[in-house]
C-alpha cells in the first residue's frame, strides 16, 4: 500500500479555520466524519484527547501528528491539514503548527496499512518536503509531493541495501583473506537503536528515520529495531549488540533491556530520537552512557538514564500504583458485584443463605475479593522492580490478607488492604536492592539472579519485614480506622461522603480519584462489610462530572461546538455506567469551569448518600450497581442531584461559542 492510498483527497483542509488546540482537533474530527472514516465522533476524540495526554503530539517544526487507533475508525486514513495562521498546539519547541496530520487506524488495522502510515512518518523529517508542503495550495499538489518524496526514499533505501550488502560482503572476505582495504571499511563506527511510543503509529518510525537519516550524515554505521503496531521490525541480533559501540533506546514504553547488559546505554523518551538524533549518536560514539546491567528477566528494566531524563520520585511512586490497581480492578470488579448479587439473590423468597445459588454466587465473589490485596501488591512490585518482584509482591500482599501471619497475634484483623500496599512497594525496592548487589557477579552466573538468587533472597526478605514489621503495625492501624468509621457521627459520616465525592471529581480518574476510590476499597475489603456506604458516596460522585456535562451540553446547545455536543450525548451512557474519565476531554479545553462545577455536584452528590443511609455493595457498575443498593431510589435521586447542580453551573457560567453551527447565535 502506497502512501497516497492513506491521504484522501477529499478529507484534506487546506486552510483551516480554527486557532486553538481544540477547535483543531474538532475541524479535523468533524471532516472526517464527512468522508465516512470514522463512525463515532465522541469515541475518536476521547482516544485523541488521551493521546494528547500522555505527551503533545505537535512535535515541532511546524508539525503536529495527532493520532488514534481504536473500533470507531472505519479504514485507515491520514488527514492533511494546514493553517496559515498557526495554531497553538502545545508543541515541544512552543511555536505554532502549520502542518497537521492526523492519523485514523482501525483496532484491527493490518499490516499494509500500518506500513504506510510509518512510512509516511518517517517522510515527515525530511525539511524540504515540509517546507514544500507549507507552500501547497491544492490537495493535488500535496498528494504529488508525497509521491515524489516516497519514490526518492525508496530509492535511497534500495541503495543503502545494496550498501549494506557489499559491507557484509566485504566482512566476509576481510575474514578470509585479512584484506586492508576492505578491512578499512569495517571499521567504521557502528551503533544500534531502539524506538517505541505508546501507540507504535507514528513517533516510532519517525524517530527511526531521523537516527539513521543522522547516522548516515555522520558517517556511522546503524541498525534501529521499532517497537510499533506491526510489531518488532528489524530485531537486534546478539551479534549486532555486540558489535555495537553502543545502544541508544528511545522509547516511552516498556522494550526488551536485558539483552543490552554490559553495553553502554543511553535510554531517552522518543521524541529525543527525532529531535535530538545527533547528540544521542555523538554521546553513544563517546561511550558517555553509563553500562547497563541487566537483571537476566529480559525485561525493560533500570537503564542508563541522564538524572534529567529520570521520573520525579512522586510520578514513579504513582505510576507503581497506578500499576498496582488496574491490574486488581477485574477481580474487584467481577467479584465485588457478583458477590452483591449474592446479596440480592438472598432476599428472593424461598432462596435465603443456605441455598446453593446463594453459596455459589457469594462464594465465587469472596474467592476474586480474596486475591485483591495479593494482585494489588504483586503488579506495585512489578512496576518497580520487574518480573522478578512479582513473586515476593504478591506474597507480601497474601500475608497482609491473612491472619497469624504476624509476630503479634490477632483473630480481630489484619493488614489488609494498607498494609499489602506498603507490603508491594518494599518487595519491589527489596528486588531493586539485590539488583545491585549482584550487578558484579560474573556473567557465567547471570542466569542464576532470576531463578535461584532473587526468588529466595527476596522471600525471605519480604517475608521477615511482613511478619515483624508491616503486619503488626497496618493490623493496629486497620483495627483503629475500622473502629473510628463504625462510630462516626450522622455529620461526620456525611463529611467524609462529601469530601469522597468531590476527590472523584477533581482529576476524573488522576490521583485523588483513584485514592478516594482506593479508601473506599480498603475499607470495603478490611472491615468484610457488605453494606458499602463509602462505594454509594465514592459511586455517585464520579457519576456526576459526565452527567453533568451531558445535560449541559443538552440544555444549553448554544454554548458547544457540534462536536462537543455530539460527545455531550455519549457522556450519558458513561456516566450512568460510572465512567467518569467521559469528562476528561471537556476538562482539558476548560478546566476551569468543568473542574470547579463538577466538584460542586459530586460533593453534594456523595454527601447525600451519607445524609439518606444509601448503602451500595458493589465496587462499580454505576445505575445497574444501585439496583443492589439498600435504597436504590435514594442513591439515583443523590446522584440526579448532583448532577443538576453541575450542570446548572456549567451552562449558567459558560458563555455562547460563535462556531456552534446553529443558526441563531447571541453574543
Amino acid at each position: 500500500m502506497k502512501i497516497q492510498d492513506l491521504l484522501i483527497k477529499d478529507a484534506m483542509i487546506m486552510d483551516l479555520k480554527a486557532t486553538t488546540k481544540e477547535a483543531a482537533i474538532d475541524e479535523m474530527i468533524d471532516r472526517y466524519a464527512q468522508v465516512g472514516v470514522i463512525t463515532d465522533k465522541a469515541d475518536y476524540k476521547t482516544h485523541i484527547m488521551q493521546r494528547e495526554a500522555e505527551s503533545t503530539t505537535g512535535i515541532g517544526d511546524g508539525i503536529a501528528m495527532p493520532h488514534a487507533k481504536t473500533d470507531s475508525v472505519k479504514k485507515a486514513a491520514v488527514l492533511f491539514a494546514k493553517s496559515n495562521a498557526g495554531v497553538d498546539f502545545n508543541a515541544l519547541d512552543g511555536q505554532p503548527v502549520h502542518l497537521f496530520f492526523m492519523i485514523a487506524a482501525p483496532a484491527g488495522a493490518n499490516n499494509e496499512h500500518l506500513q504506510a502510515l510509518a512510512a509516511l512518518s518517517s517522510l515527515l523529517i525530511n525539511p524540504a518536503l515540509v517546507a514544500s508542503l507549507k507552500k501547497a495550495d491544492t490537495p493535488d499538489q500535496v498528494i504529488s509531493l508525497f509521491n515524489d518524496a516516497e519514490a526518492k526514499k525508496e530509492a535511497e533505501d534500495a541503495k543503502d541495501e545494496q550498501e549494506a550488502a557489499a559491507t557484509q560482503a566485504a566482512v566476509g572476505t576481510a575474514d578470509a583473506a585479512k584484506s586492508a582495504e576492505p578491512a578499512a571499511d569495517i571499521k567504521k563506527p557502528y551503533v544500534v537503536a531502539v524506538t517505541a511510543c505508546p501507540t507504535g503509529i507514528a513517533h516510532t518510525y519517525m524517530a527511526e528515520a531521523a537516527l539513521k537519516q543522522e547516522a548516515k550524515k555522520m558517517g556511522v554505521d546503524i541498525k534501529v529495531e521499532t517497537n510499533g503496531s506491526e510489531g518488532i521490525k528489524h530485531r537486534l541480533t546478539a551479534s549486532d549488540i555486540d558489535r555495537a559501540v553502543g545502544v541508544i533506546v528511545a522509547a516511552d514504553k516498556k522494550v526488551a533491556m536485558d539483552r543490552f547488559s554490559g553495553k553502554h546505554l543511553i535510554n531517552r523518551p522518543v521524541i529525543d530520537g527525532i529531535n535530538k538524533p545527533h547528540q544521542l549518536i555523538e554521546d553513544t560514539l563517546a561511550e558517555r552512557g553509563p553500562i547497563f546491567h541487566g537483571s537476566g528477566d529480559d525485561s525493560a528494566a533500570d537503564a542508563g538514564t541522564d538524572d534529567e531524563d529520570k521520573q520525579s520520585l512522586g510520578r514513579q511512586i504513582y505510576a507503581s500504583l497506578m500499576n498496582g490497581i488496574s491490574n486488581m480492578l477485574p477481580f474487584v470488579v467481577g467479584g465485588g458485584i457478583i458477590m452483591a448479587l449474592s446479596f440480592l439473590l438472598e432476599r428472593i423468597p424461598g432462596v435465603g443463605p443456605n441455598s446453593m445459588i446463594f453459596t455459589f454466587t457469594n462464594g465465587l465473589g469472596s474467592a476474586a475479593f480474596n486475591f485483591l490485596v495479593p494482585i494489588l501488591a504483586a503488579y506495585i512490585a512489578e512496576a518497580i522492580g520487574d518480573r522478578p518482584a512479582l513473586l515476593p509482591g504478591f506474597v507480601a500482599g497474601w500475608m497482609a490478607n491473612n491472619v497469624g501471619f504476624s509476630v503479634i497475634a490477632s483473630k480481630n484483623g489484619v493488614a489488609g488492604f494498607l498494609g499489602g500496599l506498603v507490603g508491594g512497594f518494599l518487595a519491589g525496592l527489596t528486588i531493586l536492592v539485590l539488583k545491585r548487589w549482584f550487578k558484579h557477579l560474573p556473567k557465567s552466573l547471570d542466569g542464576l539472579k532470576p531463578v535461584f538468587i532473587f526468588p529466595i533472597l527476596s522471600l525471605l526478605a519480604i517475608g521477615l519485614m511482613m511478619y515483624f514489621i508491616i503486619n503488626p503495625i497496618f493490623t493496629a492501624l486497620n483495627l483503629a480506622l475500622i473502629g473510628f468509621l463504625e462510630n462516626m457521627g450522622t455529620t461526620n459520616t456525611i463529611l467524609v461522603g462529601t469530601i469522597l465525592g468531590g476527590m472523584m471529581a477533581i482529576d476524573m480518574g488522576g490521583p485523588f480519584n483513584k485514592a478516594a476510590y482506593v479508601f473506599s476499597i480498603g475499607v470495603f475489603t478490611a472491615s468484610k462489610q457488605t453494606d458499602g456506604r463509602w462505594m454509594a458516596a465514592v459511586m455517585a460522585g464520579g457519576m456526576v462530572p459526565p452527567l453533568a456535562i451531558a445535560l449541559a451540553t443538552t440544555i444549553w446547545p448554544k454554548k458547544w461546538t457540534p462536536a462537543e455536543r455530539t460527545s455531550g450525548l455519549s457522556d450519558y451512557l458513561l456516566g450512568l455506567s460510572f465512567i467518569t474519565e467521559g469528562a476528561i476531554p471537556f476538562a482539558a479545553a476548560d478546566p476551569l469551569r468543568i473542574i470547579t462545577s463538577s466538584i460542586i455536584g459530586a460533593a453534594i452528590a456523595g454527601g447525600l448518600t451519607q445524609a439518606m443511609g444509601v448503602n451500595v455493595p458493589a465496587p462499580h457498575g454505576g445505575i445497574f450497581a444501585s439496583l443492589l443498593a439498600n435504597k436504590p431510589l435514594q442513591f439515583l435521586l443523590a446522584v440526579v442531584i448532583g448532577s443538576v447542580i453541575s450542570g446548572v453551573i456549567l451552562g449558567l457560567w459558560k458563555k455562547n461559542r460563535p462556531d456552534n453551527g446553529l443558526d441563531e447565535v447571541k453574543a
